[in-house]
C-alpha cells in the first residue's frame, strides 16, 4: 500500500502503515529526519540550540512540494526527495515505500538503500520491539544508506581504527576509557550526518552499505547538513549542537599532570621547581585518591592540610589547580547512605543494586556505586559537595574522570539511568555530566570552564569539554594511532582535544625508548589544542625523564609558550565557527587529491603544517606539501613548492613543521627557542 504524503507547517510527513516519518528544516542548510511506529518524539538529545530550530517556525523559509507519489523539501542548499514507487506490476508490492534521497544544490549526495525487490523487502528502516521494553516503546532499529564508491568518511569521535578515513570500518556506539562515541559523520561528498541517538548500537561503514543500528530507541532520528566546504559543514553542525565557548587564555598554556601528586607539599614543590627553572606552567592537576574514602569529595587533611594557602600560592604563580573528584562512592563514604536513600545512583534494570569493584586508598577491595548525572537531584547533590569542598577553597577547574559508565561493557545493557534504560541513553552519560558541572560553575560565578574528560558525545563541545584518550600505552604505536584518532575527534565537532603527552600505561619509564618517545610526544603536543602531559609513572616532570631529553622537552614547552597568541586565534575561530584548530590536510586543500590520502600529517590552523615523528629512532620522514602554496621550513626558513612529497630531516631537536606562504604569516623567529 502506498503511503500518505502531507504537509504539516514546514514539516513533510509520510505515513505508511504504522510508520510515521517526518522531515523538517533544521538550522542553516540542514534537515532533520525522524521515523517511528507511533507519533515522533520531540526529545532533541544533541540538537539543543534554539537557533537551530528557528526555521521550523516559519513555513515561508521552507519549500515543500507534494505530487501523487513523490514529495520534496528544501532548506537552503539542502533538499530531500521522498518517493512512494508505484506497485510492481502483477504483484501488488511496492519497491521501497517512503524512500528518501538528499541533494546539495541539486546534486545527489546521500540516499537510503533501495533493495529493489517486491516480496520480502527487508526495508531501509526497520523496527523490532526490544523484549522486556514493550511498555517503554523501545525498538531495535536500523537505517540503511547506499554507499558512494569514492566517498571518504570522517568523525565519529575518538576511535582507534588505524587510520583517519573511516570507510570500511565498524564502530561500536558505546563509551569506554580509550573510546569516545560522537556519532557525527562528515563525508567528502559534502554533507555531515548526526545520528541523534545516544543508545547502544553500532555503525557499519561498508563498501556495499552504510548501516546505523540502535539496540533500543523510540525512533530513528538523524540530522543532515551540507556545505560547499568542510568549514561550512562544521559551522552548521556547531549552530545545531552548540559552539565551544571562548577558550580562556590560561588553558592554552602547559598542563602538568601525573598519577599522582600525593600531598600538598609534593604538588607545591613541583610548581616551585617549574618556576625555578623558568618553565611555563598554566595548570597543575590533583588526581584521584586525594580523599579518605572514595565519594567523600574532599581533600584528606592528613595530606592536604591547608588547601586555601596552597591555592593562594599557586594563584600568585599564575598557576591554576585542576582536581579529579570522580563519580564513584564506596559504602564507607559519608555520602553513600544519603545518596542511596534518595536513589541517586545508577541502578540495574531488575531493580537490584549495581556494584562496581574498586580499590580503597589502602589497596583493599571495596564496593562502589556510580552517580547518575542524568538525575537532576544527583547532579545537585554532587555539586553541593564539590562546591563546598573544592570550589569554595578556590579550586575552580575540574577533571571529569570518569564521565562514562564504569560497569563492565557486557553489563551496559543491564543498567538504568534516570533518563532511561542504558540501551536508550548510555552514550548521553558524558554530556549530561559535562553539562551539569558547566552550568553549576556558571551559576557559581566561574565562566572560564574547561573540563578534561574521558568520554564525550555530540554536543560536549558546548560545555567546555576537552576530551583525551585516557589509559593508552606509552608507545610510538599509540602515539601514531591516537594522533589519527584525534583528527577524527576534531572532525566530530569537538575542537579542544587534549594530547595526554606520553601515554598513560608505562611499563618502563627508564629506557632510552621511553625518553625519545616523550621528546617526540611533546613536540607533537605543541600543536594540539590542549598541551597536557599525564601518565602512570613517577617521573613525569620535564626534568625527570632522564638522559638528554630535558633540553628537547624544554624547547618544546617554550615554543608552545611563544605560539600562544596564534593558538588563541585558532581557538577563537573554533568558538565562533566550529572550525577545528587541528585538522587533516584535506580540510583546507580538498582541491588537491593528494591530500586525501595523507593521514600522518595535519594542519594546526591555516598556517602550520605539522608532520609528527611516530617511530623510534626515526630521523627523517616523507612530507607532502599541499598544492597551491609555498611552505617555509619553521627551523631553517627554506621554502618548498606545494604539490610535492619530499624526504625531510627530523633530528631529535624537532619534528618537521612548515609555515604557509612565501612571506610566512608567522614569524619564523618564534621557532628559534
Amino acid at each position: 500500500m502506498k503511503g500518505e504524503l502531507t504537509q504539516n507547517g514546514c514539516q513533510l510527513v509520510h505515513r505508511n502503515g504504522d510508520e510515521t516519518l517526518v522531515v523538517e528544516p533544521w538550522g542553516r542548510d540542514g534537515l532533520r529526519v525522524r521515523a517511528s511506529l507511533s507519533e515522533v518524539d520531540d526529545r532533541n538529545w544533541a540538537l539543543t540550540e534554539t537557533a537551530a530550530g528557528a526555521l521550523r517556525e516559519s513555513v515561508s523559509t521552507t519549500i515543500i512540494e507534494i505530487a501523487d507519489n513523490q514529495a520534496s523539501i528544501a532548506n537552503g542548499l539542502i533538499s530531500a526527495r521522498l518517493t512512494d514507487p508505484s506497485p510492481v506490476p502483477g504483484s501488488g508490492h511496492v519497491l521501497q515505500a517512503g524512500h528518501l534521497q538528499f541533494f546539495r544544490a541539486g546534486e545527489p549526495i546521500l540516499g537510503e538503500y533501495d533493495y529493489v525487490v517486491g516480496a520480502h523487502n527487508p526495508g531501509t528502516r526497520t523496527y523490532k520491539p526490544v523484549p522486556g521494553f514493550a511498555d517503554e516503546g523501545l525498538y531495535r532499529t536500523e537505517a540503511h544508506f547506499a554507499p558512494r564508491p569514492d566517498e571518504r568518511l570522517y568523525g565519529m569521535g575518538l576511535n582507534a581504527t588505524g587510520g583517519v578515513n573511516l570507510k570500511g570500518c565498524v564502530i561500536d556506539l558505546y563509551q569506554r576509557h580509550v573510546k569516545h562515541t560522537v556519532p557525527f559523520l562528515v563525508s567528502s561528498a559534502g554533507y555531515g550526518l548526526l545520528w541523534n541517538n545516544p543508545s547502544l548500537g553500532r555503525v557499519e561503514l561498508g563498501r556495499n552499505r552504510t548501516r546505523w543500528v540502535s539496540e533500543g530507541c523510540r525512533q530513528i532520528d538523524y540530522y543532515v547538513t551540507v556545505g560547499d566546504t568542510y568549514d561550512a559543514i562544521m559551522e552548521n553542525y556547531a549552530d545545531a549542537t552548540g559552539h565551544a565557548p571562548e577558550m580562556p587564555y590560561w588553558a592554552s598554556g602547559f598542563w602538568q599532570c601525573k598519577l599522582r601528586y600525593r600531598t600538598q607539599e609534593e604538588l607545591l614543590a613541583t610548581a616551585r621547581e617549574f618556576r625555578r627553572r623558568g618553565l611555563p606552567l598554566s595548570v597543575i592537576v590533583i588526581d584521584f585518591r586525594h580523599w579518605r574514602k572514595t565519594g567523600d569529595w574532599k581533600l584528606d587533611p592528613d595530606f592536604w592540610p591547608d588547601p586555601e594557602a596552597m591555592v593562594r600560592e599557586l594563584d600568585d604563580m599564575g598557576v591554576r589547580i585542576m582536581i579529579s573528584p570522580w563519580v564513584l562512592v564506596e559504602e564507607e563514604s559519608e555520602n553513600f547512605g544519603p545518596m542511596l536513600e534518595r536513589g541517586l545512583f545508577i541502578d540495574a534494570l531488575d531493580g537490584s543494586e549495581t556494584w562496581i569493584p574498586w580499590q580503597a586508598n589502602d589497596g583493599q577491595a571495596v564496593r562502589t556505586r556510580q552517580v547518575d548525572p542524568t538525575n537532576p537531584q544527583a547532579a545537585a547533590y554532587l555539586w553541593d559537595k564539590w562546591k563546598r569542598n573544592y570550589f569554595d577553597l578556590g579550586i575552580r577547574t575540574f577533571w571529569l574522570d570518569p564521565c562514562d559508565d564504569l560497569h563492565p561493557i557486557q553489563d551496559y545493557d543491564r543498567v538504568r539511568y534516570h533518563a532511561g534504560p542504558a540501551l536508550e541513553a548510555h552514550c548521553h552519560y558524558p554530556v549530561a555530566h559535562q553539562r551539569n558541572i558547566h552550568d553549576a560553575l556558571h551559576t557559581a560565578g566561574e565562566h572560564e570552564v574547561v573540563t578534561i574528560c574521558r568520554s564525550s558525545w555530540a554536543g560536549s563541545q558546548r560545555y567546555g569539554a576537552s576530551p583525551a584518550a585516557h589509559d593508552i600505552k606509552s608507545s610510538f604505536e599509540h602515539l601514531d594511532e591516537y594522533m589519527k584518532a584525534g583528527l577524527n575527534l576534531a572532525m566530530s565537532g569537538i575542537p579542544w582535544g587534549a594530547a595526554e603527552i606520553g601515554g598513560f600505561v608505562t611499563p618502563d619509564s627508564q629506557s632510552e625508548y621511553f625518553r625519545e618517545l616523550m621528546v617526540r610526544w611533546y613536540q607533537y603536543g605543541v600543536f594540539t589544542p590542549v598541551f597536557r602531559t599525564h601518565g602512570h609513572r613517577p617521573n613525569n616532570e620535564a626534568w625527570t625523564i632522564g638522559g638528554d631529553s630535558y633540553r628537547f622537552i624544554r624547547a618544546a614547552m617554550l615554543l608552545r609558550e611563544r605560539l600562544r597568541p596564534y593558538v588563541m586565534a585558532q581557538m577563537q575561530l573554533a568558538s565562533d565557527r566550529g572550525i577545528p584548530p587541528m585538522r587533516p590536510l584535506f580540510f583546507d586543500y580538498e582541491h588537491d587529491p593528494q591530500t586525501h590520502a595523507v593521514e600522518d600529517q595535519f594542519l594546526f590552523g591555516p598556517d602550520l603544517l605539522v608532520a609528527p615523528v611516530t617511530a623510534y629512532r626515526q630521523r627523517s620522514r616523507a612530507v607532502y606539501f599541499p598544492d597551491g602554496e609555498h611552505w617555509s621550513c619553521a627551523w631553517t626558513g627554506r621554502q618548498h613548492h606545494g604539490g610535492r612529497r619530499l624526504d625531510m630531516a627530523a633530528p631529535l631537536e624537532h619534528i618537521p613543521v612548515f609555515v604557509r606562504g612565501m612571506e610566512p604569516h608567522l614569524d619564523l623567529g618564534l621557532f628559534q627557542v
